[in-house]
């Protein structure tokens, strides 16, 4: 498939039909993650898997953005394992580094049939101590990711996009 293809393919869904994501899609989106480039390959992202219903009824407690998915990913990165800029104090990867493997992994979904919805709807402490995260790794999002009901369509301002005179300056 053709990148602009593929990228104009895929679109946020908040809906989710009952059907469960087959285990080799499930693989072959976490395998995309895995591709992912990280600052100087440190890999610092955590990925979490929830599909049990407690699990999933656990996150529902903090945040309704599960949105009936059947599969939900917790990204998170590990403050150990993340690049930091010896030039910058306090300037570090574990953001970008977890953002690059969740947009992989997203667009690896839409490949497969399947959509996604990049979640910050929560509080991200709550959520750690809910699911007992270790105390250095910090969450940066969560996506549901399933089967959207038949007849789903792009929110009308999927495709509002800037002028590319507005966004980008050459120097």
């Amino acid at each position: 498939m053709v990148f602009k293809n593929l990228a104009e393919k895929r679109f946020t869904v908040r809906k989710f039909t009952d059907r469960i994501v087959e285990k080799e899609k499930l693989e072959l989106i976490l395998e995309a993650g895995n591709m992912a480039p990280t600052a100087k390959n440190q890999q610092p992202q955590k990925i979490y898997v929830l599909q049990s219903e407690e699990a999933i009824e656990k996150l529902s407690e903090l945040t309704p953005c599960g949105y009936g998915a059947k599969t939900i990913f917790i990204f998170a990165y590990d403050k150990n394992e993340e690049w930091k800029n010896p030039l910058v104090e306090g300037e570090s990867s574990g953001i970008e580094d977890v953002s690059i493997v969740a947009t992989y992994m997203m667009l690896q979904a839409a490949e497969l049939g399947l959509h996604t919805c990049w979640v910050n709807f929560f509080s991200h402490n709550k959520l750690e101590e809910a699911f007992n995260l270790p105390k250095d790794e910090k969450i940066l999002l969560i996506m549901p990711i399933g089967y959207a009901p038949e007849g789903t369509v792009p929110f009308p301002t999927h495709t509002k996009k800037k002028n590319l005179d507005k966004i980008v300056k050459y120097i």
